[in-house]
């Protein structure tokens, strides 16, 4: 993919007030901690994560993805009559059907004759969505376009507690495939892209490249994707070894690939942006593909793994502090179950 016509316009997020941190979580796991004798401070160690938030019960993801959106065509300043297309890309959806993006299409108020739809593909969907924003835009067919994603871990992390404290047969191995689901946060981000034509900030995307390695499907699954609601009781199951180990392999031959695309080098990468997961996957992650961390910008000590939201809150709040330069180069780094990596490149 390269894309000559094609800028990122605005960023909009938006994170619960609720914190939560690791040490909340070990002491609702006090029970087990005691009886498997696992050390006090063990997920913090592990994942770098000192806390998540979470949103309060009974909120869809529509209402807090609507509310990134809106920020982010304020932010703008881009008619709504130009946005022609509107993705919501989030792991958690209001419902299985419709889609979720028609109630947030409803609540922004965006024209009629707009593609509304969802999109979902793990924690990629906000970058897939990008992709498919950009096509449309490059060929011509829209100006403007948003995608969303409304993030809502809280559900998944509470119902793995109660599912861990009512199980009598949980050994220090059996815990582990329920480790990464305690990492999960929540957030919500937009990100608005327009044909530069109309742009005001002149932040081009410039292209990337899509590898998959979907034999390792099996690495993460969870089983049910709706984001609210009284009835909803979701689990996860992760082998969070191998998915680290291979996603970063994945990752180095997307890494070799997306340079030759873009005709870069490391030398030429300003800033970094990964999906947040957490410090040993981001360590392994630059010692794969040679960079250097401290081009990093983490926000995975105080928001944890956000799904789709991850990424692109990261990148909206490294815009927010500064660390963003006019002309720097910075390279979006997106790793997802599946497995599937998408990297795009963006020149601010």
């Amino acid at each position: 993919m390269r894309f000559k016509n094609v800028c990122i316009e605005a960023l909009g997020y938006h994170l619960p007030e609720n914190v939560v941190t690791s040490e909340d979580l070990e002491k609702r796991l006090g029970p087990l901690y005691e009886k498997l004798k696992l050390p006090a401070g063990r997920l913090q160690l592990m994942s770098g994560i000192r806390e998540r938030r979470f949103w309060d019960k009974g909120v869809f993801p529509s209402e807090v993805a609507t509310v990134a959106g809106e920020r982010a065509i304020a932010k703008s300043g881009v008619d709504r009559e130009k946005m022609g297309c509107l993705i919501s890309a989030s792991v958690c959806r209001d419902f299985l059907e419709p889609a979720t993006a028609s109630v947030i299409h409803h609540n922004l108020k965006l024209r009629r004759d707009c593609h509304v739809f969802d999109i979902s593909n793990a924690c990629l969907g906000v970058l897939n969505g990008m992709v498919h924003v950009a096509g449309m835009i490059e060929l011509g067919q829209i100006e403007a376009g948003l995608v969303v994603a409304g993030e809502n871990g809280g559900p998944l992390v509470n119902n793995t507690i109660e599912t861990l404290l009512s199980r009598s047969d949980v050994t220090r191995s059996t815990i582990k495939t329920s480790f990464a689901s305690l990492t999960i946060g929540s957030a919500a981000v937009a990100v608005l892209l327009t044909h530069k034509n109309i742009s005001r900030t002149g932040h081009r995307l410039l292209g990337g490249i899509p590898f998959a390695a979907t034999r390792f499907n099996d690495l993460c699954r969870g089983n049910d994707d709706s984001g609210s609601g009284s009835g909803w009781s979701p689990l996860m199951e992760t082998d969070s070894e191998t998915l680290m180990k291979e996603g970063c392999r994945l990752a180095g031959e997307t890494w070799q690939a997306f340079k030759s695309k873009l005709e870069w080098d490391n030398g030429d990468v300003d800033r970094l942006f990964c999906h947040q997961v957490g410090t040993m996957h981001r360590k392994l992650l630059y010692d794969t593909i040679g960079l250097n961390p401290e081009k990093d910008f983490s926000t995975l000590e105080f928001l944890g793994n956000t799904g789709a939201a991850s990424l692109p809150v990261t990148l909206a709040m490294g815009e927010e502090q500064g660390v963003l330069q006019p002309g720097d180069k910075a390279a979006l780094l997106g790793i997802g179950s599946g497995l599937n990596c998408l990297m795009l490149g963006v020149e601010w």
